[in-house]
């Protein structure tokens, strides 16, 4: 090892005055090589690598924040031109870059759909706004997948027009924004806005941009397969925000039949008013007390609690299996 060190340093000794390229160029050139094939071939691991690399030796804050990326996405389900998705991408804009991808026009209750049928377009409206004929699934999917050069590390969903609490989260093209994006490994959020027309935004923007600068901060994170959906109660600015589990929606007879003039019945959906269960520490109940709701939802839909119930059924079909 000593005889290799006097040797490179006679060789740098010899070059003095003139390149040192004839002494790099042995040395490196096959490491430069390697790296342009992983960049190749692992363009994505290799542009995190490269990130950890350039964030070693820096400030912790600083090394965090490049570890986490450069970007957030934008979307939601009442379509680009919203003015929930205008105040969201307003506020978060303040702390890092955002890219909007985002459905053509509303596609409210449209739950997890994804386009399989038929193609995709996405037109860019102006730099960073993307208007796709699409669901918010599909927008989430084509940003991540297809239009975008570099994974965002945080995806924001909304603000939406109405409330998405309790069952009626299934129902919801906003959350499944949201949801798309844990599924494809990235942390999300989901805000709605509490109310009727005319809403107003401003406790709901404020929220989104002080939980969002909170998640940019070292050491914060999101759980692995969890996303955010948060609620912000109409009228008055709400005094604080709790964290809360799903509440339970009472479903009424929210079908309102109709006749047009041709004499053939059409149908409403949704048109009752419904109710909730007011239980202590769920989403309906922080609501009604005029507080934000923030409520940490996964994707795991296993009823662990009935796997046993279920396996002493024991129906009468080949080898019953163990719970």
């Amino acid at each position: 090892m000593r005889t290799q060190s006097r040797r490179f340093t006679e060789r740098l000794a010899r070059s003095s005055g003139r390149s040192f390229l004839p002494v790099f160029l042995p040395v490196f050139l096959p490491v430069f090589l390697k790296g342009l094939v992983f960049v190749v071939f692992r363009a994505e691991e290799a542009v995190s690598a490269g990130r950890a690399l350039f964030a070693f030796g820096l400030k912790s804050e600083v090394r965090d924040r490049i570890m986490k990326g450069f970007m957030i996405l934008a979307s939601n389900d009442d379509g680009i031109q919203s003015e929930g998705l205008n105040r969201l991408v307003e506020a978060v804009s303040r702390i890092d870059d955002v890219v909007v991808v985002a459905p053509d026009r509303e596609r409210s209750a449209v739950s997890h759909a994804l386009t399989l049928g038929s193609p995709l377009r996405a037109d860019e409206l102006r730099e960073g706004w993307f208007a796709v004929d699409g669901t918010p699934t599909d927008c989430v999917n084509l940003a991540v997948n297809g239009l975008l050069s570099e994974r965002p590390w945080l995806v924001v969903s909304g603000i939406n027009l109405g409330a998405n609490l309790g069952d009626d989260i299934t129902y919801s093209g906003t959350v499944s924004a949201a949801m798309e994006a844990v599924l494809l490994g990235i942390p999300a959020v989901a805000f709605s806005q509490v109310g009727a027309v005319p809403f107003n935004f401003d406790a709901a923007a404020d929220f989104a941009g002080a939980l969002v600068k909170r998640l940019a901060e070292p050491g914060a994170s999101l759980p692995s397969d969890t996303l955010l959906n948060v609620n912000i109660p109409e009228g008055p600015r709400p005094g604080g925000y709790e964290v809360t589990r799903q509440g339970k929606r009472r479903y009424g007879d929210a079908v309102v039949e109709k006749t047009d003039p041709r004499g053939r019945k059409y149908y409403w959906i949704g048109g009752d008013e419904l109710g909730f269960d007011d239980v202590e520490g769920t989403d309906f109940s922080a609501i009604k007390r005029g507080q934000i709701s923030v409520t940490p939802l996964h994707l795991d839909l296993t009823n662990y609690e009935s796997m046993e119930h279920v396996a002493q059924l024991a129906v009468p079909w080949g080898e019953r299996g163990k719970a």
